[in-house]
């Protein structure tokens, strides 16, 4: 009965044997499966470490990156307030004085100095000292090496201690300054004295970048500028006193020499006149000498004789025609003429005088041609002395238009004037006598003036009669194309 019992036995055994067998191998899976997930849980856990780590070096990237933009806009701000305080004043002496303590702070800098070149004393000066003890600055003074800091302007470069790659010059500069971190920018005006702006910190802190260095040079280039505005604003300052000086004391020299003129002009025409009345008594004694003799009350003339009492009387008229001239210049310069100013009717002048002056146009057989405004206004004017201008201004345009020849009076309004032209076809005036011809005495030296006499004082007076009643007068002529000559009168209101 034992037999059953071990094969049952052994049944279960087996079973058991299965059964373990079947439970190691499913739990071999499980460990296999529960060790592909840990090392999965480990690669992930690996990335997630490296991640978490390039986020923790982003963010303090991203961190520093923000600090620097903002103490680069910082820096940004602070060098706008410094570039406006710098452009409000022209005086090179204030511009450096701009630079105060707390700007220079706030772009990161403890200290900061200038420096000018004068290239005629060999040395620089020192417009700026911020920061620096007296002993420190006379120590920087002492040890800056006048050849480096040449070379910084030549080369026209910012400099600065973490990009000055020379060894020997870098030691040079920290040796000269004694800071740890610092930048020099030259200062460059297109005129005058150039120098350099240092700025520098000892602050453990303070990390410069090229951030700084920009920064500094753009201030270096505006105190550059504003250096160049000030020079030139007192070289035109000074320019402008000059010109004032020599203006005010080419003005008195005027005013002198105007006085002078004066002075010369009345003593001319009071010896004008004096001479003048002087000549009138004897001119009329001889006149009248003359006429007694030659109606012949004396006694009978030889044909001879009379021949010669004639040119004397003949010539006495023109003496007397031009001592008349004389003194009414003279009167007329010095304001003792006396005239009649009133409306008159230029229309009328006009016909009057061509009345007298159209046997003389006859005889040379020229055409005297009148174009007058329709409804010209009334003129201020003495109508006598208005007709002497014309009988003057006509009778040279017949002396001077040869036969068949052509006069032209032109008459309209020009604002709140009447012009008058009197044109002719003559032999001109020659262009370089134009500014001469109403001088008195004067006259052109031409072929007619040769053969015909004259005083040279009808447009002279001509002028001055204009001239007193407010009007201009002027003449445009061409050689052998003919003159014309131009004058205005006030229309009466």
């Amino acid at each position: 009965m034992p037999e059953p019992n071990f094969f049952i036995l052994g049944v279960i055994l087996v079973l058991l044997t299965m059964l373990f067998a079947i439970f190691t191998l499913v739990k071999m899976k499980r460990i296999r499966e529960l060790v592909r997930i840990v090392s999965n849980l480990n690669r992930s856990l690996e990335e997630m470490d490296e991640q978490a780590k390039l986020i923790v070096r982003t963010d303090m990237e991203l961190n520093k990156t923000q600090s620097e933009l903002d103490k680069k806009i910082a820096g940004l701000y602070t060098l706008q307030r410094l570039s406006r305080a710098i452009t409000t004043t022209l005086e090179e002496a204030k511009i450096f004085e701009m630079i105060e303590p707390r700007r220079l702070e706030e772009m990161g800098f403890e200290k900061a100095l200038a420096f000018l070149w004068n290239d005629k004393e060999r040395k620089f000066s020192l417009p700026l000292n911020i920061g620096f003890t007296q002993q420190e600055t006379q120590g920087v003074i002492s040890r800056l090496d006048t050849e480096i800091a040449l070379r910084i302007l030549e080369e026209e470069k910012t400099l600065s201690s973490f990009s000055i790659e020379e060894a020997a010059l870098k030691e040079s500069i920290d040796r000269i300054f004694g800071m740890k971190a610092y930048v020099i920018a030259p200062v460059l005006p297109k005129h005058g004295e150039r120098g350099l702006l240092f700025v520098g910190t000892d602050s453990a802190d303070v990390v410069l970048t090229e951030g700084d260095e920009e920064l500094v040079t753009i201030l270096a280039n505006q105190l550059g500028q504003a250096l160049e505005n000030a020079r030139l604003f007192e070289q035109t300052w000074r320019a402008q006193q000059e010109l004032e000086n020599k203006v005010e004391q080419r003005t008195k020299e005027l005013t002198d020499a105007l006085e002078k003129i004066k002075i010369i002009s009345k003593r001319k025409s009071d010896f004008i006149s004096a001479v003048s009345h002087e000549l009138r008594t004897p001119l009329t004694s001889i006149k009248g000498f003359a006429a007694i003799l030659l109606a012949e009350k004396l006694g009978a003339l030889p044909a001879a004789v009379k021949e010669r009492l004639e040119k004397i009387n003949r010539h006495s008229d023109e003496l007397v025609h031009m001592i008349n001239d004389l003194l009414d210049i003279a009167r007329i310069e010095s304001g003792r003429m006396t005239m009649k100013i009133e409306p008159q009717d230029l229309k009328n002048i006009v016909a009057s005088v061509s009345d007298l002056i159209t046997v003389q146009c006859k005889s040379k057989n020229i055409d005297l041609v009148q174009h007058l405004e329709a409804g010209l206004p009334p003129v201020f004017a003495d109508r006598s002395q208005i007709d002497r201008v014309f009988i003057n201004l006509l009778g040279n345009a017949v002396k001077f238009t040869p036969q068949n020849g052509k006069i032209t009076i032109r008459a309209e309004r020009d604002n709140d004037h009447v012009r008058v032209d009197i044109s002719d076809t003559g032999i001109g005036i020659p262009e370089e006598s134009l500014e001469s011809i109403f001088e008195e005495f004067y006259r052109i030296d031409n072929e007619i003036n040769q053969q015909v006499k004259g005083t040279g004082l009808g447009l002279s007076l001509v002028k001055n009669i204009i001239e007193a009643h407010k009007g201009i007068i002027s003449v445009k002529s061409k050689l052998n194309s003919g003159s014309t000559f131009s004058f205005t009168l006030p229309i009466a209101k």
